[in-house]
């Protein structure tokens, strides 16, 4: 099984070096955006490009990861709402179980299903911890999930789910307060886990300047992504990327 994007990851976590990542929701999106968005991601560094959604009601997956690797080379992980979000032709894939909510299906059940077809596919497989933190409004992964998320202000639950998650063999850590959080993860929080852990950490949510992503970045996230903010406005690719990039690595 290929770990080309995760040895990559924790090279970067060892520097301190920071990583910016496009969230792509294929119902979003047509080829002419397709091609807008890795036009500017091509141009402004990024680098990793999310493919996914909660829902994903569109019958298009395959032809969104195919299209977007025909516009660039940079890496393409799938970020599955459901066992059936997969697709042969991306890099890799967050193998996500919900640890911080109580819903056995998206904790090991849906895994077991998707099991075969995930091994089949040849992606790089990443398991990773997915806690959703509360970000001041419903979303549609706290709904689907029916899982009640992470108090947005109790750090201590957010560090021992982490850490949980961390000794079980989850290979990263990913905070994520939703699409549509009308709240961000707070840095106080961020911090805390990053304390912590040792895994890469990613954070997701809410983060709409790249001010916030840069203050993320300095509480100890490795991954930075943004979606909904993007889909509202293209030219924060660039400025996100700078900020999240800006951090000084070790050594430099």
């Amino acid at each position: 099984m290929k770990h080309t994007i995760y040895q990559s990851l924790l090279a970067k976590k060892k520097k301190g070096q920071r990583s910016f990542a496009v969230l792509i929701d294929p119902d979003n999106v047509n080829e002419a955006k397709i091609d807008e968005l890795t036009h500017l991601t091509v141009s402004a560094g990024v680098d990793y490009l999310l493919v996914g959604g909660s829902l994903v009601i569109s019958n298009h997956l395959d032809e969104v990861v195919q299209h977007i690797r025909r516009n660039c080379s940079i890496p393409v992980i799938l970020f599955p709402g459901t066992p059936s979000q997969v697709s042969r032709y991306a890099d890799g894939l967050l193998y996500l179980s919900l640890i911080s909510g109580r819903n056995p299906e998206l904790l090991i059940g849906q895994h077991v299903i998707s099991a075969p077809a995930v091994r089949k596919s040849g992606l790089e497989i990443m398991s990773t911890g997915y806690m959703v933190i509360d970000g001041g409004a419903p979303t549609t992964v706290s709904y689907i999930s029916n899982a009640t998320p992470i108090p947005a202000d109790k750090n201590e639950i957010a560090l021992c789910t982490a850490m949980a998650g961390e000794m079980l063999g989850m290979k990263l850590i990913y905070m994520d307060a939703g699409s549509g959080a009308r709240y961000p993860i707070r840095e106080e929080m961020i911090a805390a886990v990053a304390a912590h852990i040792e895994v890469p950490i990613v954070v997701g949510g809410g983060i709409r300047d790249p001010e916030k992503a840069y203050r993320n970045c300095k509480a100890g996230a490795d991954v930075i992504v943004v979606g909904n903010a993007i889909e509202k406005d293209v030219s924060l690719i660039r400025e996100m990327a700078d900020a999240v990039h800006s951090i000084p690595v070790i050594g430099s």
